[in-house]
């Protein structure tokens, strides 16, 4: 029997209409000879009644503050009310269905409330409900802890269920749907000439995503790349266009253009000739508490980087604690060129700085790995330097 896993982000889930055609999607895997395993997000976003910020809102509306604990729980019924409707749209097509949460699908993870990693799955109850002939609809995004306690793993945590599942069931392969067809070289509402990319290998799509392109988790594509299980994103709506993202080699110099907000700028000043003591000891408070940075320049008198804006409160907490002298500013954008094309290529940098420069854009950082160069600019020039540089690339629709 094969296998495919079939996840269904909120906004392919939004409405009766839509989520019809996300069942037509789960039949036509059954026309087909596969056996569907369908994993959903809440429905909806933000202002939808069940949409995971909009219980969340639900939960502060009276009392701002809520402990990583509640957090998860109120944070997982979403899914919960979207696996029971799928169930009942799917069961109106006459295809039977069961719905799961994520403890009931054997999720087991650790205790890291609110970014909880998943230790091992137990899949006794899915692998009983399709030797039953019933297709499991599993809550995304959420596990539970070995103590009973409920978690979630943190934004785009159903795709990271679907690639678990899949390689657990070992699944032919994984089809993940949303409102946009598969990856772009850009935000096509920020290029509307962005174009389509057919095939991109596992560490294009882990670069893309994990430097701002939404379309799919960079830690789902990791797994699924350290089983080779391929994956296929489609729009919900019209699946004609699709990215397969599997082992390939690519001989593009560069993939896509990538940005990401929403980060916090850090400085901090270290006392005089204290800048090793000061740097080892940031970082390793940084990282007891989970906060990954990015952009690390550490000089005699400074060291600065960024990290996520969700994690501001406990940036604040460790410097403050440490009574680091420090600035933190808000109002950049990462910019990142990707592909994995460019290694070895001289000239990448170069072509970028060029671009930049050109169009009166301040570079406040620069980093760069084997597969891609990201930029510090001001968020008000984000829109202009993805433009110049989706142009310098020649990344556009012929």
């Amino acid at each position: 029997m094969k296998i495919v896993i079939q996840k269904f982000g909120g906004t392919s889930l939004q409405n009766a209409e839509i989520r019809n055609k996300a069942a037509e999607h789960v039949a036509t895997a059954i026309k087909e000879g596969f056996f569907p395993v369908v994993v959903v997000s809440a429905m909806g976003r933000e202002g939808d009644p069940y949409a995971t910020d909009t219980l969340l809102q639900t939960a502060v509306s009276t009392f701002e503050n809520i402990s990583p604990r509640e957090k998860d729980m109120i944070m997982s019924c979403g899914e919960l009310i979207s696996a029971v409707v799928m169930v009942q749209t799917l069961k109106e097509k006459k295809i039977d269905a069961v719905a799961f949460s994520g403890m009931q699908a054997g999720i087991i993870t650790d205790e890291n409330y609110n970014h909880a990693k998943i230790k091992k799955v137990i899949p006794d109850n899915l692998i009983n409900a399709i030797n039953n002939g019933k297709v499991p609809i599993v809550t995304g995004f959420q596990g539970i802890s070995e103590n009973g306690e409920i978690t979630t793993f943190g934004r785009g945590g159903s795709d990271t269920t679907a690639s678990i599942l899949a390689a657990v069931l070992k699944a032919d392969h994984i089809e993940i749907y949303s409102d946009v067809e598969g990856i772009l070289t850009a935000d096509p509402q920020q290029i509307s000439d962005a174009g389509h990319i057919l095939k991109a290998s596992y560490i294009e799509a882990v670069e893309m995503a994990n430097k701002g392109a939404n379309v799919i988790h960079p830690h789902a594509v990791e797994i699924a790349a350290q089983y080779k299980i391929p994956i296929k994103l489609f729009s919900t709506s019209n699946s004609k266009n699709a990215t397969v993202i599997h082992e390939i080699k690519s001989d593009r110099p560069v993939t896509g253009i990538t940005s990401k907000t929403k980060i916090i700028y850090t400085r901090i000043f270290p006392q005089k000739n204290n800048i090793q003591k000061t740097g080892l000891s940031i970082f390793q408070s940084l990282a007891l508490q989970n906060i990954s940075v990015d952009f690390i320049d550490i000089t005699p008198d400074l060291i600065s980087f960024i990290v996520d804006e969700a994690m501001k409160d406990k940036l604040l907490k460790v410097l403050n604690e440490n009574n680091y002298k420090f600035k933190t500013e808000k109002g950049f954008s990462k910019i990142s060129v990707v592909g994995s094309g460019m290694i070895g290529m001289p000239g990448v940098m170069a072509k970028i700085v060029k671009a930049l420069t050109d169009s009166n854009i301040i570079i406040y950082e620069c980093t760069d790995s084997y597969t891609t160069i990201s930029c510090l600019v001001k968020i008000q020039d984000e829109n202009k330097a993805i433009t110049a540089l989706h142009k310098e690339f020649e990344l556009g629709n012929k």
